[in-house]
C-alpha cells in the first residue's frame, strides 16, 4: 500500500496576505488522518503536520475580544493552524437575531485578522462528526459555550471576564446611543428611510444638527472674543506703558527748561541784563560852560525860588566868585 506524505498547508509566517477561504471540496490532503490526543498536541507532534483547530462564530461587528478568542486558540499548542468558520446571515437571523454587518463583510473581517489562517464561509449552527472528519479537524475551540472541565462550569471563564467586552456589549451601546448614531448618519448623507427613522424623529433629529452647529459656532465666535480682548489688553498695556514713559520724558525736559535753575531762567536773565544795558542813559560830563550875558540886555532877576543853573563850584573860590557876581547886580538893580 503506498504511503501518503501530509499536504496539509502550515501555519502562516508571514502577513503580507488575508487568509485563504477554506475550498468547497474540505482538505485536499489525501492523507489518512489520525486526529492527536492532547498530549501529542502539545509537544508539537506530528513533525509532518500542524495541529487543526476549529473555532466558529458570528463575529458581527468584529472587535479586539473576538481576536483575544482567536489569539488562543491560535496559541494552544507550539504547531497549530487555525481555521475559524462564520455562520452565514441565514442561520444567524434564524437562530440568534439581526446582524449589523452582512455574511460578506463579517467573512472579509475575519480574514484581515493575524491569528486565522483559514476561514470557512456558511459554517453549520450545530457540529457533527462528518463535518469534522470532512475537514480534518483535530480540536474544537469553545468561545461562548461555556467549557466545562474538572469540576468548573468554564475553565475559560476568568479570561472572558478579564477581556471585558462582546458583542453584546457593543450592541447595548448602539441602542444607548441610538439618537447620536442616527444623527451623524443624517448628516453623512443617509436617508431617513435607509436609517429606519420616522418623519417626526427626522424633523427632530435634523433641528437638533442645527442647534449643534449654532452652539459651535457661538463657541467659535467666544474663543475669537476672548483671543480679541486679550490683543486689546495687550495692546492698551503696551500704549500705557509708553505714554508713562513719555510723559516721564515730557515732564523732565519741561522741567530741565522751566525749573528753578532751568536753561529758560538763565536765558532770561542774560537777555534782561542786556535789555537795561541797552536802555539806561549815557553819563553827564562833570562842568558845563559858564553862561555869558549879553550887554545889551540885562539879566532878568532870578526868581526867589529858581535855582542857579550853573553846575556847584568846583572849588570855594569859585563859590565865592558867583556871590559877589550875584550882590553886585543887586546893587546896580537897586
Amino acid at each position: 500500500m503506498e504511503e501518503l506524505e501530509h499536504t496539509c498547508p502550515l501555519p502562516r509566517t508571514t502577513l503580507i496576505e488575508p487568509a485563504i477561504f477554506t475550498p468547497e471540496t474540505s482538505c485536499e490532503c489525501r492523507a489518512p488522518h489520525e486526529k492527536l490526543t492532547v498530549e501529542q498536541a502539545r509537544l508539537g507532534t506530528p513533525v509532518d503536520r500542524p495541529v487543526r483547530i476549529y473555532a466558529d462564530g458570528i463575529f458581527d461587528l468584529f472587535h479586539s475580544g473576538h481576536a483575544r478568542a482567536l489569539m488562543q486558540a491560535k496559541n494552544l499548542f507550539p504547531n497549530a493552524y487555525l481555521i475559524v468558520g462564520v455562520c452565514s446571515d441565514e442561520l444567524t437571523h434564524k437562530f440568534k437575531g439581526f446582524t449589523v454587518m452582512t455574511e460578506e463583510e463579517r467573512y472579509d473581517a475575519l480574514r484581515h485578522c493575524r491569528y486565522v489562517d483559514e476561514v470557512l464561509r456558511d459554517a453549520p449552527w450545530t457540529l457533527t462528526q462528518e463535518f469534522l472528519e470532512k475537514h480534518k479537524i483535530d480540536f474544537v475551540a469553545h468561545d461562548d459555550i461555556p467549557y466545562s472541565s474538572a469540576g468548573s462550569e468554564d475553565v475559560y471563564k476568568h479570561i472572558k471576564e478579564a477581556e471585558g467586552i462582546s458583542t453584546s456589549d457593543l450592541i447595548t451601546r448602539i441602542v444607548r446611543d441610538y439618537d447620536v448614531y442616527a444623527r451623524r448618519n443624517l448628516q453623512r448623507g443617509y436617508t431617513a428611510k435607509e436609517l429606519n427613522v420616522s418623519y417626526i424623529n427626522e424633523k427632530k433629529y435634523r433641528l437638533q444638527n442645527q442647534v449643534d452647529r449654532m452652539k459651535e459656532k457661538v463657541r467659535t465666535v467666544e474663543e475669537k472674543s476672548k483671543h480679541f480682548v486679550y490683543r486689546v489688553e495687550e495692546k492698551s498695556h503696551d500704549l500705557i506703558q509708553k505714554w508713562e514713559e513719555k510723559s516721564r520724558e515730557f515732564i523732565g525736559n519741561f522741567l530741565e527748561l522751566f525749573g528753578p535753575d532751568g536753561t529758560w531762567k538763565q536765558m532770561f536773565q542774560e537777555r534782561s541784563g542786556r535789555m537795561i544795558q541797552a536802555l539806561s542813559p549815557r553819563g553827564s560830563p562833570s562842568s558845563s560852560p559858564t553862561r555869558e550875558f549879553s550887554p545889551s540886555r540885562s539879566p532878568s532877576p532870578p526868581s526867589r525860588w529858581a535855582m542857579p543853573r550853573t553846575s556847584p563850584p568846583s572849588s570855594p573860590k569859585g563859590a565865592s566868585a558867583s556871590i559877589s557876581s550875584m550882590s553886585e547886580g543887586d546893587e546896580d538893580e537897586k
